[in-house]
């Protein structure tokens, strides 16, 4: 695998490998992809921080990346989008990425691959880095963070339509309860409570009609995000909730939030 340090300035490889990037197959999943957005002030000696920004049902990953493009070249950090393609081994599944592990996947170990070869690749920094989602890809975010609080420096998570709580009298993906049988790894709510998390949710986005089509009737997003932020904020998470007004239930619509919590911490003024 080629590093971009490796390519003379002038080589057209420089201009693939920087800037709005190609998809690139996931090293030990050739059936999931994932593409970067590598800002302009990037040099080989940088070792620029990290966010992964992981997509909802609707897999939208080029929008995603597009909108994080002025966080990124402001706070010169490298965007990472994952696509966890509809229709692995199941032609009509489009949620298993969600629940982190399904057909055989580890989707965070997908991630993890995806982060050691931006890291050769890029010279980047991931030994943790910003994880941000919005529905599916805010249920992907908080479970990630169960398994791997080593790995994230801060967790952004927009409008789930489901969420695991941190207790152990529930199997997953409702709770923690079997998690070393499932994945090897027990939750450990401190490690947990050691990263920041914000929950935002549009002012409009109820959700009752989704959930119930699902098979969830008398369900909402917002039970759903509360529910999430009593069981964080109970084990000693330092949690913001945002509710942004007049939005529905929309990745943009959410995004300022997140740009804002994550521009906190970087700059100190969280």
């Amino acid at each position: 695998m080629i590093r971009v340090a490796d390519l003379p300035v002038t080589h057209p490889g420089r201009r693939l490998l920087s800037k709005r990037t190609p998809f690139f197959v996931a090293p030990t999943e050739p059936r999931c992809s994932y593409c970067l957005y590598v800002p302009t002030t990037w040099t080989p000696e940088a070792e620029l921080s990290v966010m992964v920004a992981v997509h909802g049902t609707g897999r939208s990953v080029g929008e995603l990346r597009e909108g994080f493009i002025p966080f990124a070249e402001r706070h010169n950090v490298i965007v990472v989008t994952p696509l966890f393609p509809v229709g692995i081994d199941d032609p009509d599944d489009v949620h298993d990425y969600k629940v982190v592990d399904a057909h055989g996947i580890r989707f965070d170990l997908v991630v993890l691959d995806i982060l050691e070869q931006v890291r050769f690749r890029w010279n980047a920094r991931v030994d943790t880095v910003l994880l941000c989602g919005h529905s599916g890809g805010g249920q992907f975010a908080h479970r990630f963070l169960y398994l791997h609080p080593d790995r994230v420096a801060a967790v952004a998570v927009s409008a789930p339509g489901g969420v695991t709580l941190l207790d152990d009298s529930l199997a997953w993906p409702d709770g923690t309860g079997d998690t070393q049988q499932r994945f090897g790894i027990a939750v450990d709510p401190g490690a947990v409570a050691r990263v920041p998390v914000l929950l935002v949710i549009g002012g409009d986005d109820d959700g009752r009609a989704d959930l119930a089509a699902m098979g969830e009737p008398g369900h909402s997003r917002p039970e759903r995000l509360d529910r999430l932020a009593e069981s964080l904020t109970r084990h000693g998470t330092a949690t913001q909730q945002v509710v942004v007004p007049g939005v529905g239930h929309s990745a943009a619509g959410t995004r300022p939030p997140i740009v804002d919590f994550f521009t906190g911490l970087l700059t100190g003024n969280a």
